[in-house]
Parts: structure tokens; sequence; C-alpha cells
């Protein structure tokens, strides 16, 4: 049953404003400290057991409901439920894609298609008898594609409890119509959580397009350095745990434009590898994750979909199943349809993930498959640990390699974006038009500089994105090289400062500087900064090393000629030394260097070297 409903609370995809008429003025704002928690946890990706408060999950709100908003709940009933009494994941990802290609329809005005889903981590499993409810809402449309973002929790109807099993980014696009291609019409943000979205939704997608490329170098270079598989005594063979499976598609497996539901298939794939991942352990599997993956291309009633699984490889307490999909009609070649790693744990009686057999990889292909499995896991570790955690827990410096590079450009520019939809910034000094603003928030310090500059956006990006420059206007800047250019977009930098007082030693910081285009009108040039570690470049007994959590600009057009600049930084221990006399208000330092750079920026903006 979906429903176009307001006046919910959704981690991922935003909030309503809620009178809370019932509850007093002590208890509106520990409920509303508490959901800001559940809030930064579930956009940064952390594992949110928190229970949501049933007060801020009421149909209390009128004055605004998101239009492209899609609601489904569901009683999980035995007929959904596997062995063990709990909801199995193909009818999650059945009801899940559903509702998702309602939301996307809804926008579009037409129908639309599955076309990639992101990785998603169940964190709970649910129980015959409780209530799924899955809330789909459009973050941001492009051309004739969409992201869609889908959060389903649980309900206890006895206690009133609500919590959150899993949230994922689903990808549609807009079928051609009779007149034509579709262009889709923008999405709009009202609130402050929707923007944030609609923001992350473009880096993102600039994600989704180069991860296959990615994850193949990845595989390639990380395969050449893993050597010959490891026997293990008591090995299970991996041949033992194929599974190829047919299914039929009837009318009932097809949505309304007669093309078989993106969900079934993913139903079916899950089932497969189920099947394979139960043969391994000779037990009942939990699915965990499942990665990133594409549909290839449709299918249709009529077709013959062949479901092909095995077990690639095992780990202490995880086993990684490979499945696909090909469909046929007739004496016609096998299409392929899709591809997916999915990552399963064998729970015991205490709900704690069992020990594993290993697996003997058949030769060739199987040994491919076995090293290929050893790379995915490191790659899933570290888009976990980079992009999972709240930014007040993790080491504000991330070890860097051409591995983890795409989450931590990633991890850079959403942290810069994420700061940039704050709107509760509280104004600390202004001079000639130059503003300091401070916000304090979860025991972090951060700061805005912001002013306007007579410079063509595109020009002010290039001149300020180069940080080689920037001691040409910035006194903190000492000296400032190149240490790794590592794509177009990305680069690493040792910056170093001076010292702030007399008989200190100055520090350094070695910096991960990605840059960003707008993907649209709506969107600003940005360059993001964080610390990275290297272990080539390690701390001197010259400088104390400094760290940067999150620092960068915002460049916004105006008009052809006027150009809005804005410096973020998120303070730490080693930048607070150099800004603290300015958000006192005993100095002005600050506009002092801002000036100088509206000032660099003028005398360059002709430059042709800077473009």
């Amino acid at each position: 049953m979906a429903s176009r409903q307001g006046g919910s609370f959704n981690p991922i995809l935003g909030k309503r404003k809620s009178p809370l008429a019932s509850l007093s003025s002590e208890q509106q704002r520990a409920r509303r400290n508490n959901l800001q928690e559940l809030l930064d946890m579930t956009s940064e990706g952390k594992d949110a057991n928190t229970v949501l408060d049933p007060h801020f999950i009421q149909e209390s709100e009128e004055e605004y409901r998101n239009p492209s908003e899609v609601k489904m709940s569901q009683i999980v009933l035995p007929c959904h439920a596997n062995h063990c009494g709990e909801l199995s994941a193909g009818q999650l990802l059945k009801w899940m894609d559903s509702t998702a290609c309602l939301s996307a329809e809804r926008h579009a005005g037409c129908s639309c298609i599955t076309a990639c889903v992101d990785d998603i981590h169940f964190e709970h499993t649910i129980e015959v008898g409780k209530v799924v409810n899955i809330i789909a809402r459009v973050n941001r449309a492009f051309t004739s594609s969409m992201e869609v973002g889908i959060l389903v929790t649980c309900e206890d109807l006895y206690t009133d409890k609500q919590w959150k099993v899993c949230h994922a980014f689903a990808t549609f696009v807009a079928r051609r119509t009779e007149v034509g291609k579709v262009q889709l019409k923008q999405v709009i943000p009202h609130t402050q959580i929707e923007q944030m979205e609609y923001s992350l939704a473009a880096e993102r997608r600039r994600m989704r397009l180069i991860h296959a490329e990615i994850i193949t170098d990845l595989l390639s270079s990380s395969t050449a350095q893993l050597g010959e598989c490891q026997e293990y005594q008591d090995a299970v063979t991996a041949e033992r745990t194929r599974v190829e499976s047919v299914e039929l598609v009837l009318p009932p497996h097809a949505n309304h434009q007669v093309s078989t539901f993106g969900g079934q298939i993913m139903a079916w794939m899950e089932n497969v590898a189920t099947i394979a991942a139960s043969r391994l352990c000779n037990a009942h599997p939990t699915l965990r994750t499942i990665d990133m993956f594409h549909f290839r291309g449709p299918s249709h009633i009529g077709d013959r979909l062949v479901l092909k699984a095995i077990v690639n490889n095992s780990f202490k307490h995880s086993m990684e199943v490979g499945v696909c999909a090909e469909a046929y009609q007739g004496g016609e070649p096998l299409r392929h349809i899709n591809s997916a790693f999915m990552t399963f744990e064998v729970l015991d009686s205490h709900r704690k993930p069992r020990t594993l057999p290993r697996i003997r990889p058949v030769p060739v292909d199987g040994k491919r498959r076995y090293q290929e499995a050893i790379a995915r896991k490191k790659i899933r570790l570290d888009r976990k640990y980079i992009m999972s955690c709240k930014q007040t827990e993790v080491p504000l410096s991330v070890p860097w390699d051409p591995s983890n590079q795409m989450y931590l450009s990633y991890n850079n520019v959403s942290a810069l974006k994420l700061m940039d939809t704050r709107n509760n910034w509280v104004l600390a000094s202004e001079k000639n038009k130059v503003r300091l603003y401070t916000l304090e928030e979860n025991h972090m310090l951060c700061f805005k500089v912001e002013m306007h500059v007579s410079v063509p956006a595109a020009q002010t990006f290039h001149l300020l994105s180069d940080l080689r420059r920037r001691k040409e206007w910035d006194r903190h800047y000492e000296d400032c090289e190149v240490i790794n250019q590592a794509d177009e977009d990305d680069t690493l930098y040792r910056v170093a400062t001076p010292s702030v007082s007399k008989g200190s030693k100055g520090q350094d910081f070695i910096l991960l500087a990605s840059r960003r285009k707008p993907c649209d009108a709506r969107d600003p040039y940005l360059i993001a900064l964080r610390s990275v570690t290297l272990p080539t470049y390690p701390p001197t007994e010259d400088y104390t090393r400094g760290e940067v959590l999150c620092a960068g600009f915002t460049i916004w057009e105006e008009s052809h000629f006027v150009t809005k600049i804005t410096y973020y930084n998120q303070a730490t221990p080693g930048v607070l030394p150099y800004i603290s006399t300015d958000i006192a208000g005993l100095s002005s330092s600050f506009y002092s260097a801002f000036s100088a750079c509206s000032q660099f920026l003028k005398a360059n903006k002709d430059s042709l070297a800077a473009l």
C-alpha cells in the first residue's frame, strides 16, 4: 500500500517541522537534539541503532509536503518470511524498488526504470508481525535520470518504537515517450535537509559514473600484489556452492510497462545467492550488504531469466557471493541483465557471527574471483571507514592511497557541502562587507568568511584552486608544494605555515584538495580541503604536524562579473591559534587576508595562465 503523505521524520530525505503541541518546550528541545544526532549519523551512513521517537513520525504537518514523497507500510506476514521467521531480504528489496519507482514516476510524470542501486547495508533483520515503513523521495533530477533516496524503518506495534533498518540511493531513468526523450524538471529543495541531499546527490552521481572504471583498476592492481591463493586444510571447494536456477517472467513479475520489476530481479538474485552461501556453511545465512550494481538491460514478460551464483571467497566471519542474471527468449543468445556481489554472515544463537569454513577456488576463473573478493573486501572497509563515520569520531587524518582516493574525495567534498547547507551561522564581525560567521555545534567550532569580488566565477575558481599561489595573498601560507596529482580533480599538497608565537615551531599540513565544477546553475564551484597522511611524508623535527578536518571555498556566480566567495573551516587545535583573536573580536586579521585575496583575484582576472 503506497501513499503520498507528509509530516514525517526522515533521516535520509529530510524532516518537516512539527508543532509537537503536546510536549513542553524542554521536551521538544531534548527530542530535537536526539533527532539531530540521528540526522548526523544517517546522513553520513553511520549505523544508527538509536530508536526513533514516535512523536517525530506523527502525521502532524500540514505546512509542507514534498511532492515526490511516497510511503509504503507493510505488515510482515509468514508468507514474506524465511525459516527464521524474519522478512526475507528479497521481499524487502521488491518493496524498496516499488516505492522508489513510484516516487520517481511522481516526479517525472511518466514511466521510469531502475538504472542502478548504490551499496545497501542491512543493519537489522525484521521479524514476522513487525511493520516495515519505507519512505522514498527524489533528491535531485538531472537530464533524464534522477536519484531517489530510500529509508527503511521497522515499527513495533506494541511499543510504538521504530528503528532504522537500512537506507539506499537508487537511480531511475525516465523512459522515452512518443514525443521523444524526457527532460526532467528540476527538484527545488525547501528544507535544510533537502538542500543537503540535493547538493550531495551531484557528488554521489559523479562517484557512480567513475565507479566501475576505478573498481576495475583497483582490482587489477590489488590482485597483482596478492600472489597465489592460500591453501587451507578442510577447505570447501567453491564448486560445491555453485547454483543455477531459471525463472519464467510472468505478468505478476512485471510492472505497468510490462518490464520485469528491478526489485523482482534483485529478489531472485538474492534467493540463489542465499542458497550458494548456505551450501558453504550448511546453515542459513543472513544478508548484510549488497555492493553497488547497475542494470545492463531490461527483461520482459516471457523472458527466461537464468540466475547463477557461487561463493567467491570466505573470510573469518563473512563470505562474498557473486551472482548474475541473464535473459533469453526462444533460441536467442543470453542477454546480460545484472551482476552483483553480496556479503553474508551466519549468526549463532546469541546473534553473533559464526566462524566460517574457508573456500578452495576452482582453477583459473575461480582463483581470479577469489583474489578479487579479497580486493573488494579492502575496498568495502575503506568505504565504510571513510564514508560511514561521524566526523567527530574518526582521526582527522586518514591514510591516503589509490584504493581509497575515490572515497576520500567524496568525503572531502561532502563535508564541505554539509557545512555549506547549515543555516544557523552567527555573524561575529564585519568590516567593509567582509563578514566573519561562527557556528558551534556538537562541541565543534566552525567559521566562515564571506565576501564579493568583481571577477568571473570560473576565473576565481581556477586562481583559488591552485594552492601554490595562495601564499601570494595569505600570510599563513609560507610554502606549498604539490606532492601528488592524483587526477584532474584531486591534488595532494604539503603546506608549511609560520609559527604563531616566538620560540615555537611552524606547522605543516598534508592536504587533499578536491575541486568540483558546478553540475548545473544551482551548484557552486567547490574547492574542498582535508588532512591526509602519507608514509612518504612523515612529520619532521622542524615542523609540528597540523590537521585540517574540513575547509575550503564555495564560489557562486551571482552575475557574469560578480562572484560570491565563502571560505569555511571546521576549526581544529592546529587551526585555532590563527583565528582565535578574530573570533573573539580582538582583531580583524581575517579582513586583511581576504582583502588581499580580493586584490589578488582582481590583479589576475585576465591572466590566461590561470585558465
